[in-house]
């Protein structure tokens, strides 16, 4: 199967394990909520009537919703001029500098868009001041050919999708009916992702909000609403008891996925180290 890359990097995504956790998604959905969306590589791939994407990095959202405000042919074209104009390429730091400082006076998502292109990593990273902080991705990151075709790919689909940006606790469940479809990929507690120690301008993930989260999962599974979890159980030596413990006691079913983490920063090259991504289920 083909599927959709997002337009953007964003750390976490499950692009490259898609057909392993979407072997395990149910069929038949009529409304699809992705609770912690990111870069939204799981919405894009997972047929649904309704598709619901929810995130609280707001920049992103606003990105995606501009996206379906101009319609992607439009996007495009302002993102070229955007690029043209600031003269940005892989080796002009100044200009790069420039904008990101231009970006964080004027906050318009496409330009937003356009700096993350051009940045280190591709990463959407911000000071608490909410500042784009990510330095330049010299001689390495640009809006590439494989980034316009996979913006361009989304013309059709992503105006389909609801965007809503809040915190998981603050969502409106009761939108949700039974047969319905909620997927959540959270911050991980033992992994590496910056999202945990809140470098993105936004709060880390600690234990109490991770059993907020079982709370919610097990209240829509009371109501008949189906849920997958993406998580890891074991990670540099460490396991996530709290996670395994939620999981038996409830009789859940948990599913392994064979994901490499090499490439992370903090990843530790001991082969007794090895980490075990898993996919909960409640059907």
């Amino acid at each position: 199967m083909q599927y959709i890359k997002a337009p953007m990097n964003y750390i976490g995504n499950k692009y490259r394990i898609m057909g392993q956790i979407q072997k395990w998604f149910p069929r038949n959905v009529d409304l699809m909520v992705d609770i912690f969306c990111g870069g939204c590589d799981v919405t894009f791939n997972t047929k649904a009537r309704e598709h619901i994407a929810n995130d609280i990095n707001f920049f992103v959202i606003d990105i995606y919703k501009e996206f379906q405000q101009l319609g992607i042919a439009q996007a495009i074209k302002q993102i070229d001029r955007t690029i043209n104009e600031w003269k940005l390429t892989k080796e002009n730091k100044e200009a790069y500098e420039r904008f990101r400082e231009y970006y964080n006076r004027t906050k318009n998502p496409i330009d937003l868009y356009v700096l993350m292109c051009f940045s280190f990593n591709y990463q959407f990273r911000f000071n608490t001041a909410h500042e784009y902080n990510n330095p330049f991705g010299k001689a390495r990151s640009s809006f590439n050919d494989v980034m316009r075709e996979n913006l361009m790919k989304l013309q059709g689909s992503i105006e389909q999708i609801r965007y809503t940006s809040c915190d998981f606790r603050e969502f409106d469940y009761s939108l949700m009916k039974t047969g319905d479809f909620l997927y959540a990929d959270p911050p991980y507690l033992l992994t590496c992702g910056s999202y945990n120690d809140g470098k993105r301008g936004f709060k880390g993930w600690g234990e109490q909000d991770e059993k907020d989260l079982y709370e919610i999962l097990d209240m829509l599974s009371e109501k008949g609403i189906r849920f997958a979890l993406s998580n890891v159980s074991h990670h540099k030596g460490e396991k996530n008891d709290i996670l395994l413990r939620w999981r038996k006691s409830r009789k859940y079913h948990m599913h392994k996925i064979n994901f490499n983490y090499d490439n992370c920063n903090y990843h530790t090259r001991n082969s007794n180290n090895l980490t075990q991504e898993i996919l909960i289920t409640n059907y």
